[in-house]
């Protein structure tokens, strides 16, 4: 059952691509291609023969990036400070990574520092292997964890 399941998508999927191959082959020598391919270039004067930019593609400093690793920055500032203030009253450090860097404002810094810089890093990473779901999942995440620390760190002066 599921070997003819495979067999049907695989004869569908290649009947998609020797359509697709049809209608966006070569053009024959004095032929002009003056129908709109599915993003509509030609509509918008792109030449007939440009390929059209992937849907998925985008820049990695764009507006959303930038938005959500600026938040990323805040929520870490933000942990600094309440990780730091709870310590110097006699709290203790939960997180056994961040434990190692809180004895000094210092390394404590470098640590909030070091965990910004390697979300946008990972985020570079995945946006230039093209895993853009997870390039924008990244720091998501980091911002749910952020928040919990930072709201947790509050609940317990």
């Amino acid at each position: 059952m599921l070997m003819g399941l495979v067999l049907i998508t695989g004869t569908a999927f290649a009947q998609s691509v020797s359509i697709a191959t049809l209608d966006h082959g070569p053009l024959r020598s004095g032929a002009v291609n003056t129908a709109p391919d599915k993003l509509g270039s030609a509509a918008l004067g792109a030449s007939p023969g440009a390929p059209p930019e992937a849907p998925g593609r985008h820049k990695f400093w764009d507006g959303e990036n930038r938005l959500l690793f600026a938040t990323v920055a805040a929520l870490c500032a933000a942990d600094f400070a309440v990780t730091r203030a709870n310590l110097q009253r006699g709290g203790r450090e939960l997180d056994p990574v961040t434990r190692v860097f809180s004895g000094t404002t210092a390394g404590l810094a470098a640590n909030f520092a070091g965990e910004t810089a390697g979300i946008v890093g990972l985020s570079y990473f995945f946006h230039k292997t093209g895993h853009h779901r997870l390039e924008r999942i990244t720091p998501l995440l980091n911002i749910g964890a952020s928040s919990f620390a930072v709201l947790y760190d509050l609940s317990h002066r």
